[in-house]
Parts: C-alpha cells; sequence; structure tokens
C-alpha cells in the first residue's frame, strides 16, 4: 500500500467527526477566528467550564478539533476578517452532515439573526456563509458551474448528490442498482451509487466475502444480501456512535490511513489507538501535513518570489521617496532664491510687461533679450530660454534652474514653488507609512521563508515535535489567560470576564472570599476580580481594577469620560433579587454596603515590552507604567477596528530607536486588539 495515501475526508470520517462534535462544540461560543492558509480557518471557542476547543476547518480536505496551536499571521487575511465580523461573539447552535455527503453545516446565532456555514469537503472544496434564508452572503470562492452558481445575493443550492443516501437505501434498492449496473465492477458501482469512497466500498465487500471485480450481473440474490448486510455493519457505528479510532501504519511507522472504527483491510498492519477519533485525525493530518512541508519546495519557491517582489517594491519605494524629499528640499530653495533676487526680478518683469503692452509680440522681445545677454549688455545674464506656450522664462540663478511665469506675480511665483514643495513633502510622508508597511511584510515573508526552508531541512518526525511543543504550551496556559487579566503595579492579579459567561465563571469558580470583586454602576460592565492571595489588596491595586472595570464597561463604547464604580466581597453576591426572582447568566445581585469609587476616569495604557520577543502589556496606566516606559494612553474616541490598532502601532513604534523599531514592526497588530475596550477610542497625545 502506498504510504500517506489518505488525504481528505470520506463521509465515513465526516459523520463520525460530526458525531463527537455535536455534543462537545453545540452551544459553544466563538471567541475569535484565525486563518493559517488559504483554506484553512481554525474556530476558538469557549464553553462554561471547559478548556477551550479550536475547531480546524481546511475547504476540501478536513474538519475536526486540534490541540495544536499555530503560530497566529501577522496580518489577518480579508477572509478571516470577514468571519470576524459576522461569527466573532456569536453562539454556535448546530454542526451537520449533509445527506452522508462530503458538505457540512454549522449553524450560529448572531445578534442579527441565524447564519450557516457551509464547508464543502471535496475536490477544490469551498466555506460558503449565508443568511437563516438561504442566501449567499460571503464565500472562500465565488465562482460560476454547470449546474449552480455560488455568487453573493443568490439561494446557495447545493451540489447534486453523488449517490444515494446509504442510510436511506433499502434492500431492494440496492439490488436494482447493481442489477441495473450491468458489466460494471461492484465495487465501483458501490463506491458511486451510495457515495462511499473506494475504501468503505471495498470493506463492504471484504465483509461480504465478494471479490471487487466482480461484475454486477455475475451477482446472486445472496450475495447482493450479503454486500447489504455487510453495509449495515459499517452504518451502525456510525449511528450509534461507537467508535474504535486508530491510525494506520506500515512497518516503517508512516501514516497510511486514520479510520473511525477497526476495518479488516488493514489487518495485520500496525495501529495506533485514540481515545477520540478528532484526536486521531488531529494526529493524522498534522503527520501528513508536516511530511507535505518537508518533502515540497512549491511553498519556498512562492515565498521567495513573493521575498523578490516585495524588495522591489521596497526600493521603488525608497527611490520615490527620496525624489519627493530632493523635490521638497529643491522647490523651497527656488522659492527663496526668487525672494533673494526679488528687486531685479521684478524690474526686469515689469520691464517685459512694458515692451508687450507696446506692441511688441514676446518673441521679438525675448530675442531682443537675447541678444543683449550675449553682448553683455544686461544683468539678466540667467535667462536661458523662453517658453512661448505658456508664458514662462526659463531661468538659471545661484545654480538653480526654474521657470518663472510672467502673466503671475513674482509673490504667486515662490509661493507655487512653496506648495509644490509642500506636496512633494506629504506625498513622501504618506509614501513612507507605505514604505513601512512594505518593509513588514516583506519582513514577515522573510521570516515565513526562513520557518519554511527550515522545515524543508528537517525530518517529518521533527516538525511534528516542534509542533508538539506547542500543544503542550497550550496545555499548560493559566486558568486567567482564558480572561482578561494584568498584573499592577504592585504584583496583584486581577482578573475580568469578558462578557456573560466569563464573568458567570469568574465569579462563581475563581474568586474567593478575601478577593475583591468590582463593577461599574453601569449596564454591560464585566466583573473584575483582585486575587488577594493570602495579603492584605492594596490601595493601588483597588485603585486599578477600578479604573479597569470603568474602562472596559459599556461607558467607554458610549464615549463617557468617567463613571461611578464600587467594590464588594464575594459573599456579597447573590443570584436571587430581593423578592426571589432570578437573576440572568453573568450577572448578580449586591447585597449589603457597596465601597465606592465615584467619577473614575476611563483610560487605559498599551505598551511595548522589547526582550528575546516582542510582547505588550495594557490595562490601567499605572499597571503599564510599571513594566515598561514605551507606552500610550487611550481614552474614549471615534477611531475604530483595525485603523485605530494601526494608528497606536504606529506612535508606540515611534518612541522606538530604529533598530527597536524594525524588530517591532514585525509583530502583529492583533496582539494590541485586546487591550482596546471595543476596539474603539483615542489616542491622549497630552498623556502620550
Amino acid at each position: 500500500m502506498d504510504t500517506l495515501k489518505k488525504k481528505e475526508f470520506s463521509s465515513f470520517d465526516i459523520a463520525a467527526a460530526i458525531k463527537e462534535h455535536q455534543t462537545a462544540i453545540q452551544d459553544s461560543r466563538v471567541n475569535n477566528i484565525y486563518q493559517f492558509s488559504e483554506k484553512t480557518v481554525i474556530f476558538k471557542l469557549h464553553k462554561t467550564d471547559r478548556p477551550p476547543i479550536r475547531l480546524v476547518v481546511e475547504a476540501g480536505r478536513r474538519l475536526h478539533s486540534t490541540s495544536y496551536a499555530e503560530e497566529s499571521p501577522a496580518e489577518p487575511p480579508p477572509f478571516c476578517m470577514m468571519l470576524r465580523k459576522y461569527l466573532r461573539d456569536s453562539w454556535l447552535r448546530s454542526i451537520e452532515q449533509y445527506a452522508f455527503e462530503r458538505i457540512v453545516t454549522v449553524t450560529f446565532e448572531t445578534k442579527t439573526g441565524l447564519l450557516k456555514f457551509v464547508v464543502e469537503l471535496f475536490g477544490e472544496g469551498n466555506i460558503i456563509i449565508t443568511n437563516q434564508q438561504n442566501i449567499i452572503i460571503q464565500a472562500l470562492a465565488f465562482k460560476k458551474m454547470r449546474d449552480r452558481d455560488v455568487v453573493r445575493g443568490v439561494e446557495l443550492e447545493l451540489p447534486p448528490a453523488i449517490g444515494k443516501n446509504p442510510f436511506e437505501v433499502t434492500q431492494p434498492e440496492l439490488d436494482e442498482t447493481l442489477k441495473n449496473a450491468g458489466e460494471g465492477e461492484v465495487v465501483r458501482t458501490l463506491a458511486r451509487s451510495l457515495g462511499i469512497g473506494g475504501v468503505y466500498a471495498e470493506e463492504a465487500l471484504l465483509r461480504a466475502g465478494i471479490e471487487k471485480s466482480k461484475p454486477c450481473k455475475d451477482l446472486s440474490a445472496t450475495e447482493t444480501s450479503a454486500i447489504f448486510g455487510a453495509l449495515q455493519t459499517l452504518l451502525t457505528p456510525v449511528l450509534e456512535g461507537k467508535f474504535e479510532p486508530s491510525i494506520i501504519q506500515d512497518e516503517e511507522g508512516s501514516y497510511l490511513d486514520v479510520v473511525p472504527f477497526t476495518l479488516r483491510r488493514y489487518e495485520g498492519c500496525p495501529t495506533q489507538k485514540f481515545e477520540s477519533f478528532n484526536a486521531a485525525l488531529d494526529e493524522f493530518f498534522l503527520r501528513v501535513t508536516a511530511v507535505e512541508k518537508a518533502a515540497g519546495s512549491v511553498e519556498v519557491d512562492k515565498l521567495k518570489q513573493e521575498a523578490q517582489r516585495l524588495k522591489r517594491i521596497v526600493d521603488e519605494q525608497e527611490k520615490s521617496i527620496a525624489e519627493d524629499e530632493k523635490r521638497t528640499e529643491r522647490d523651497k530653495q527656488i522659492g527663496d532664491t526668487i525672494y533673494a533676487h526679488f528687486q531685479e526680478l521684478q524690474t526686469f518683469q515689469e520691464q517685459l510687461l512694458k515692451a508687450n503692452q507696446q506692441g511688441y509680440d514676446w518673441k521679438a522681445i525675448i530675442a531682443q533679450v537675447m541678444v543683449a545677454k550675449k553682448a553683455g549688455k544686461t544683468p539678466m545674464i540667467y535667462v536661458e530660454s523662453f517658453d512661448g506656450k505658456n508664458l514662462a522664462l526659463n531661468l538659471g540663478i545661484d545654480g538653480h534652474h526654474f521657470s518663472l511665469v510672467l502673466r503671475k506675480s513674482l509673490f504667486d511665483n515662490a509661493n507655487e514653488y512653496y506648495e509644490r514643495g509642500k506636496r512633494a513633502k506629504e506625498k513622501a510622508q504618506g509614501a513612507q507609512t507605505a514604505l513601512n508597511e512594505s518593509k513588514k511584510k516583506l519582513a514577515e515573508i522573510e521570516e515565513e521563508l526562513k520557518r519554511a526552508e527550515e522545515l524543508k531541512s528537517l525530518k517529518p518526525a521533527q516538525i511534528v515535535e516542534a509542533l508538539a511543543k506547542r500543544k503542550e504550551e497550550m496545555a499548560n496556559k493559566q486558568w486567567f489567560e482564558k480572561f482578561r487579566h494584568f498584573t499592577t503595579s504592585d504584583g496583584f492579579l486581577v482578573v475580568a470576564g469578558k462578557d456573560t459567561v466569563s464573568n458567570e465563571v469568574l465569579i462563581k469558580k475563581y474568586t474567593k472570599e478575601e478577593d475583591a470583586v468590582f463593577h461599574a454602576e453601569i449596564t454591560g460592565s464585566p466583573f473584575v476580580v483582585v486575587k488577594a492571595e493570602g495579603k492584605q489588596v492594596s490601595e493601588a491595586a483597588l485603585k486599578e481594577a477600578a479604573e479597569a472595570a470603568a474602562s472596559y464597561s459599556r461607558a467607554w463604547r458610549e464615549n463617557a469620560g468617567t463613571t461611578d464604580v464600587y467594590w464588594v466581597k464575594v459573599d456579597q453576591l447573590s443570584k436571587s433579587g430581593p423578592s426571589g426572582e432570578s437573576i440572568p447568566h453573568g450577572a448578580f445581585f449586591v447585597v449589603g454596603k457597596r465601597n465606592w469609587y465615584k467619577n473614575t476616569p476611563l483610560r487605559v495604557a498599551v505598551g511595548i515590552v522589547l526582550g528575546e520577543e516582542t510582547s505588550f502589556v495594557g490595562g490601567p496606566i499605572d499597571s503599564v507604567k510599571a513594566k515598561t516606559k514605551t507606552y500610550l494612553v487611550i481614552q474614549p474616541g471615534d477611531y475604530q477596528g483595525k485603523e485605530l490598532l494601526q494608528m497606536i502601532m504606529r506612535s508606540l513604534t515611534l518612541k522606538l530607536s530604529k533598530e527597536q523599531r524594525e524588530k517591532a514592526g514585525k509583530t502583529s497588530i492583533e496582539q494590541v486588539r485586546e487591550f482596546v475596550p471595543y476596539t474603539k477610542g483615542a489616542i491622549n497625545l497630552k498623556a502620550a
């Protein structure tokens, strides 16, 4: 058998993976979405009292949960940003396979209604987003085909079924199908008519004891009955969710296949057992991908071409900026030169204009000027030529060559050059921003190229080992990393909820009697907990926690300057109201005295920390100041999204040296997002 034969999902794989997922991820919340390649996205899902779930979807190939953490791209691709726009913070309500086809539909409940995420796991694959009415909103690939169109604004039509649904086929229907196939091989007829693929068609025939190449016309009634019975033995484990997942290996340990239950065709092959089919899929496709990266050079070649393209762009942008900077200085000097020779230029201009008014045409006037110049009878030895079309003298003065338009005053001529210089300067500044972006992209590509070349030089086992380290890092994450958190200026850990679910979990599971619990006096505030850890909570820690509660509340979104905040002990929080009414999920009723921080200002700081790796810190100003001198203060404002994050990154990097700036420029703006409330605000320039 060929090694690494399996490259994509079968209908059985999808059915088994979905069966496991239905209880594991149903009613989970979408914390974030990442895109790691053209066709691969990962949903980071959260469910109360469970570790985060990472659902990997690769169009045309696979869908399963993963415990491996790939590095997030520095800049999310446009398709990823679209998915975040529609699906981040939504609730995953269901995941279903369509009619035993290689199509999966995931339904999300969003603030604007239900959206469907349709994944095609066959051929080139596709990912399609539709609304509740099944109208296409977005797609990984829009295309028109012979039997259907995937176009924005039209109703989604799923591809024609490959065959009959094996779960619905009756014995008489199967008999009829096989009978009508005539000379066709039984294995091909089963694979195509039921859409179960070659592997499972062969397995059914192996269990039925029938030669796979046998013509359908030669099958007896007993044999067709045996085929139907064998097919049921494959379908029953899927219906009941009783799996024995394993990875099939060859004698050298290379992976051949991954299966949800034992197949006779692999008897005698080394196998690696797993507790769940998703875990087996995760390991299998990790290894397949690792081998592909190790063996292939196409990715490296593409990255090299992209790096060369970006280098050319950087060179062109640098030349353009240099030219604009020269033009800025030259035009300013010309303006200065006109003013330096203002008196004599004005006298000469007046003489020319007077001669023209007396009836002399301009050619005759300039001819006389040039004759006088040759004879040395005019001080205007710097006239080089005349532009009759634009009525302008081309002059050379003090080493500068420029045109003087006779219809305009000397003031206007000088100001025109100053304005040109100003425009060239503005153009150079805009080009510098584009150059910085190009350099950043080049650095990212060069880093990616370096990693790709390193992977190419490694053996598959080494690649898997490198990825396994990331898996271990994920497993070793601290509990508070699931929440918004920071350390106060004097060392107290402060943890805040991000939504109603995390608010509930934070208070019920992680808050102790000695801790201080903060909340802003406004609907739509996180619970913010100062972890005492056996110590007396300091006034500085209380003040910083109050600022966090204020800033990450809805007051920020409404552009408030201050809001009132209080803190209590956890035993003052109750899930029952004063008259016994129930309190909504994520909220609590407060009993007893509240400790107030009135008119708490809304402001957060974002700082950059340079070490072996560049990292960011955020939170109340004093907590950030204790960790870095390079920081900005953000306040409520109207800038938002990517524009605001880029402004923050640019302003932070300007505070660094050139060498530090280049290093920081390689980091992703996404690292800043979690520190900025509602990804909305403005930089406080006075504080910055």
